[in-house]
């Protein structure tokens, strides 16, 4: 069983957020533990979203629950009509995390039969300790680098792979192959975004995060190697131009990294185009047919290989 640090972080931040207001003699001491359980999250960009819901959700509570029990009195009454009032209100806000938190403080006054200052300064202690342990915990983030690293090699052994059975079936007509690659990267690549999305949040004050963009970018050359699959099973290895372009996937599949190089292949794929203008018009419908799908499967080509000159190539 694999514990995660979200796991670690709640189990130290629960008891510490309830041992500090029970030094400081809070009522309901508690609840600061339950408001950092809730406040513990993955990122650091969502771990001060919800504490700053949460607060700002707390103190709305605060003001709903002195004009509803005071006017109409303590009792569940009083509850249903202030929640009424209160959880759309919160809503339009866009404070919607914060209701269960503040639901909580709303007990709380109602419990204590009349709403005084230190009752309120009570309840905002209380928060200030629970929020703020989660937020304090939260500041440390694990590094994601050897994950996203790791997802980066072997999407791009994966990219290689699939290339080099386009090569063997162009020159072979080799029709062996499972294709366990194409599924295995599409997972990859879901799981490699999801990632280097938390990687951003992680970040509060950086702009760009080379992953993200990177895998963007594979994400998209993916889609079009999965196009170029149907071309590639119309053409059979007795043409020159089908050895050719054999050729041409055959020296791509060795280089895939997060170096850009796509200007050199573009103007060898440039070569091939014009060299295939050169010669003559196919002779029968057959030649016909396979010479318009070599011609789709460069325009592919030269998709994929725009895609990655367009991407900007960081420290990756």
């Amino acid at each position: 069983m694999k514990i995660g640090y979200r796991t670690i972080k709640t189990a130290l931040g629960a008891p510490l957020a309830i041992w500090i207001a029970q030094i400081i003699h809070l009522n309901h001491f508690a609840s600061a533990g339950i408001l950092t359980i809730l406040c513990i999250q993955i990122t650091r960009k969502r771990s001060f979203l919800t504490a700053w819901h949460r607060f700002a959700a707390c103190l709305l509570a605060m003001v709903f629950s002195y004009v509803f029990f005071e006017i109409i009195g303590y009792n569940p009454l009083a509850i249903g009509l202030m929640l009424f009032a209160f959880i759309p209100i919160t809503v339009w806000l866009k404070l919607t995390p914060g209701i269960v938190t503040s639901s909580v403080i709303i007990l709380h006054l109602y419990g204590s039969g009349h709403i005084q200052f230190s009752t309120v300064w009570n309840e905002v202690l209380l928060i200030t300790v629970g929020i703020g342990m989660a937020l304090v915990l939260n500041l440390y983030m694990p590094s994601l680098e050897k994950d996203l690293r790791e997802y980066q090699t072997t999407i791009e052994q994966n990219f290689s792979t699939i290339l080099k059975e386009v090569v063997k079936f162009l020159k072979e007509g080799n029709d062996g192959w499972a294709g366990k690659e194409l599924t295995e990267t599409a997972l990859l690549l879901e799981k490699a975004k999801s990632l280097s999305f938390r990687d951003v949040e992680n970040h509060l004050l950086r702009t760009h995060n080379r992953y993200y963009h990177y895998f963007h970018m594979r994400t998209k050359q993916f889609e079009l190697l999965e196009r170029m699959l149907p071309l590639v099973s119309r053409i059979s290895g007795e043409y020159d131009h089908s050895r050719k372009i054999a050729e041409f996937f055959e020296e791509l599949a060795g280089a895939v990294h997060p170096g850009n190089t796509a200007v050199i292949y573009l103007n060898q794929l440039k070569a091939i185009r014009d060299h295939f203008k050169e010669e003559e018009l196919p002779a029968t419908r057959e030649e016909f047919e396979v010479r318009a799908s070599l011609f789709q499967l460069l325009n592919e080509i030269e998709q994929y290989l725009i895609i990655k000159r367009s991407f900007k190539k960081s420290d990756v």
